[in-house]
C-alpha cells in the first residue's frame, strides 16, 4: 500500500465537504482529513466524545488523552467540547451530523455498506458504525479500492454483515470517485492513470459511466487543498 494513496483519498473528500458542516470522521483514512482542510472550516466530531477536533499535533505536543477514533493523537480547536458516549451518540442518532466519512470492508453496487464485522473473527461489539450509517444526513466512503489480499472492496453483493439499509452517497478510492443514484453506481471521476476498462477489471461491482468523467492525476488531486 502506498501511503500517498490514503492521503489522496482524504484530500479528494475534503473537496466534497462544505464550509461549516458538522462532519463525523470514522476509523482509518477519514481521520487523515483534519490535516488537509487548508482554509476550510468544519466542525469535526469524533464518536469517542469530541466536537471540534483539530489536526495532528507536532511530536513534542502530543497528549495521548486526546485521540481520534483511530487512537491517533489530535488537537482541539478553540471552542471544542468533550462529552461522554451517550451525548456523542445522541448527537448522531438525533440527525445532527451533516456528513459521516466512513471506512469500509465492502460497499455493494447499490451503496449498501459493510464496515463493522468480518465473518469468523472475534469482535468487541458493533461500535458506532450502524448508528452513523442510520443517523448521518450524508455518507461518504473513504476506501482503498482493494483489500490487503487484493480482493475488490466494491462488490456486486456484500459477503460481510451489512451495517444497515441506509446507502452511501459517494465512494472515493485512490483510483476513482463513484456516486450512487436510484440504486445504481456511477463513475464520475478517475483519480489515477487507469482507463474505464482498467477500473472494470479491478472493481467487483458493476457501474455506469457518467457522460463526462474528469480525469485527475495524483499530483492534481493531492495538491488542491495543500
Amino acid at each position: 500500500m502506498n501511503p500517498s494513496d490514503r492521503i489522496k483519498i482524504a484530500k479528494r473528500i475534503v473537496r466534497e465537504l462544505k464550509q461549516g458542516q458538522v462532519v463525523n470522521l470514522g476509523v482509518g483514512i477519514p481521520t487523515l482529513i483534519p490535516d488537509y482542510l487548508g482554509e476550510k472550516k468544519l466542525v469535526l466530531q469524533s464518536e469517542n466524545g469530541l466536537l471540534g477536533m483539530g489536526p495532528t499535533p507536532p511530536a513534542d505536543e502530543v497528549n495521548m488523552d486526546l485521540i481520534s477514533a483511530s487512537k491517533a493523537p489530535i488537537t482541539m480547536e478553540i471552542g471544542a467540547s468533550l462529552f461522554d458516549s451517550s451525548n456523542s451518540f445522541a448527537m448522531i442518532r438525533g440527525g445532527h451530523i451533516d456528513v459521516a466519512v466512513l471506512g469500509v470492508l465492502q460497499v455493494d453496487q447499490t451503496g449498501e455498506i459493510a464496515n463493522w464485522a468480518v465473518p469468523g473473527e472475534t469482535i468487541l461489539g458493533v461500535g458506532g458504525a450502524m448508528d452513523l450509517v442510520a443517523g448521518a444526513n450524508e455518507i461518504i466512503i473513504a476506501t482503498l479500492h482493494s483489500s490487503k489480499s487484493g480482493e475488490p472492496k466494491l462488490v456486486k453483493e456484500l459477503t460481510y454483515p451489512s451495517s444497515g439499509i441506509r446507502k452511501a452517497d459517494l465512494v472515493v478510492s485512490e483510483h476513482a470517485v463513484f456516486k450512487f443514484e436510484e440504486g445504481k453506481m456511477k463513475l464520475v471521476e478517475i483519480l489515477s492513470d487507469m482507463s474505464e476498462e482498467d477500473l472494470k477489471q479491478i472493481t467487483g461491482a458493476e457501474f455506469e459511466c457518467s457522460p463526462v468523467i474528469s480525469n485527475s492525476s495524483l499530483e492534481d488531486s493531492v495538491s488542491e487543498e495543500g
